[in-house]
């Protein structure tokens, strides 16, 4: 493993690898925090992005995940936006808040994001990330930290991007193996994040298709990463923090059964629901999510396709119920997503976050 460095917050197992709860908009909301916190905290959290512009002000939602999170785990702020006069403004109203510190999203591939030179789009210009980096660092007083991908295109601006994260005292770099162009397609350049590890000052985490215990021990064994950062594995399978842990404590894994499965999907659907949604919105909603569960449910695909058909509440528990209960109730729940099987969340009519 790498170095942790003294600056940051221990792990809740001494002597195992950090872990974190990768940011991801509409999905890590408190209520998504607060099923994963019961299921098996990671280390750390990380909100959804606010968006930094000129009439910006801080999204209560986003901010409830940091001030009522039960969890009693750091809490990291991230960051959207490149003016230096607006982002000085918005740290100023979040260090006022119990943050554990702020983030600067400079990976977001979303083409909507990334043509506004904000998130990903950052990575094309060295000399506006300098510059940000630099009045961040100024105006931060704790903990900064930056997530970000190896390039937009390519990595030809690789280095200097990495060597500016060492000129600005970055505390912690959260690295997504993959170019912003490459989205969530390509293999994971896991090679890359190892460049980084060897190439910062500061601790790293591993981003990528981490997607078992065993894939975030062989990760960090490849990296020299200080610890792992997981994003839609974790909707997946949300006891994968806990999972690792009891790897690295050399304890026997919590195996989920069908069973538990659907006591989660259940949970979710209690949860996450928008105030005010219809029951068609809801279920819409939670087949965003169910999405990444039915990867690891059954082989075959047959569960994702009948989910997805659904419309109303009544049918789509008929559909988990007849998968996960029963009969199949005592089943594991596939450690790893099944080949073959892809979950398409991008087919689902893209839900706006809500305040909860």
């Amino acid at each position: 493993m790498g170095i942790l460095g003294d600056k940051l917050p221990g792990p809740l197992a001494a002597g195992t690898p950090l872990s974190a709860l990768a940011p991801m908009q509409d999905v890590t909301t408190l209520p998504f925090m607060q099923v994963v916190d019961q299921l098996g905290s990671p280390d750390y959290f990380f909100t959804e992005y606010f968006r930094v512009h000129v009439h910006s002000t801080l999204e209560k939602y986003i901010l409830d995940s940091i001030t009522e999170n039960p969890s009693g785990r750091p809490v990291f702020a991230q960051l959207i936006g490149e003016n230096l006069e607006y982002m000085e403004r918005t740290v100023k109203e979040l260090i006022k808040y119990p943050v554990a510190g702020i983030d600067l999203n400079m990976g977001c591939p979303a083409p909507k994001v990334y043509k506004n030179n904000v998130g990903g789009g950052l990575l094309r210009d060295v000399n506006k990330v300098d510059s940000l980096l630099g009045h961040l660092r100024d105006y931060i007083p704790g903990l900064f930290t930056v997530k970000m991908r190896v390039g937009f295109e390519d990595w030809a601006n690789y280095d200097a991007l990495l060597a500016l994260i060492n000129k600005h005292q970055v505390d912690l770099l959260s690295m997504h193996g993959r170019t912003v162009k490459e989205m969530y397609r390509s293999e994971v350049h896991y090679d890359l994040i190892k460049h980084a590890v060897e190439s910062v000052n500061c601790p790293v985490f591993a981003n990528g298709n981490i997607t078992s215990a065993k894939k975030a021990e062989w990760t960090l064994n490849y990296t020299g990463a200080a610890g792992v950062m997981i994003g839609r594995s974790a909707i997946r399978n949300p006891w994968i923090f806990r999972q690792v842990r009891e790897h690295f404590l050399g304890q026997e894994l919590f195996q989920p059964k069908l069973s538990d499965v659907f006591g989660y999907i259940q949970t979710l659907y209690d949860r996450v629901a928008c105030p005010g949604d219809s029951e068609t919105r809801r279920t819409a909603r939670m087949k965003k999510f169910v999405n990444f569960v039915g990867l690891g449910v059954e082989p075959e695909g047959k569960f994702l396709k009948q989910m997805r058909r659904t419309v109303t509440k009544a049918d789509f528990f008929e559909v988990c119920e007849r998968f996960c209960l029963g009969e199949n109730a005592d089943k594991l729940f596939a450690p790893e997503p099944y080949e073959n099987l892809i979950a398409r969340p991008s087919c689902e009519k893209p839900l706006k976050a809500c305040s909860l």
